[in-house]
């Protein structure tokens, strides 16, 4: 019997810690209140005004929202890219963009079998055609040839870029403005 009640009041004793816990998490703290001596004696300095709490902040606007179709955008890393006689060109593999954000040239991986002796070469984002890309197996065409690509520098990261212009000209990207 007396392991019983010993057993209910623990049980109680828990219950009621669980419920004030949960009052807790649930509202503000109430602000401590003065010590009993210092609300008896009339002559007693009031205590120092608590540095209100930080402000609630006002929640941020929703972001613009902007619907594009599924047929009208497409992503194009890893795109097989060819030229507009249907050579085999590479694959894309990177996006230059310039400090301002506008999209500059693609890193096109070129050359090699099965990634055995490719190069990456970057191209002017002009000499690239999305025009009958429809669908994630589609290729993009590149206005160059074969040729033209095969003479382009290899390019390396934290080097100057050299871009293989729509003309086929090879021409310095100058970042420095």
């Amino acid at each position: 019997m007396r392991s019983r009640v010993i057993v209910i009041l623990v049980a109680a004793v828990l219950l009621t810690c669980a419920g004030v816990r949960a009052a807790d998490d649930a509202s503000p703290a109430p602000a401590p209140s003065p010590p009993p001596a210092a609300q008896a004696s009339p002559a007693a300095p009031a205590p120092p005004a608590a540095a209100p709490k930080e402000q609630a902040k006002e929640p941020s606007p929703p972001p613009s929202v902007t619907v594009i179709g599924a047929r009208d955008a497409h992503g194009i890393l890893g795109r097989d890219v060819r030229s507009s006689a249907n050579e085999d060109m590479g694959r894309i593999v990177d996006v230059i963009v310039d400090r301002d954000g506008k999209v500059r040239a693609a890193v096109i991986d070129f050359g090699g079998f099965l990634g055995v002796g490719s190069r990456k070469i970057v191209v002017d984002w002009n000499a690239l055609r999305f025009a009958g890309v429809s669908s994630k197996s589609d290729s993009i065409t590149l206005d160059l040839n074969k040729q033209q690509v095969s003479a382009a520098p290899e390019y390396k990261e934290d080097t100057p870029l050299i871009v293989l212009g729509a003309a086929g000209n090879l021409h310095p990207w100058d970042y420095e403005h």
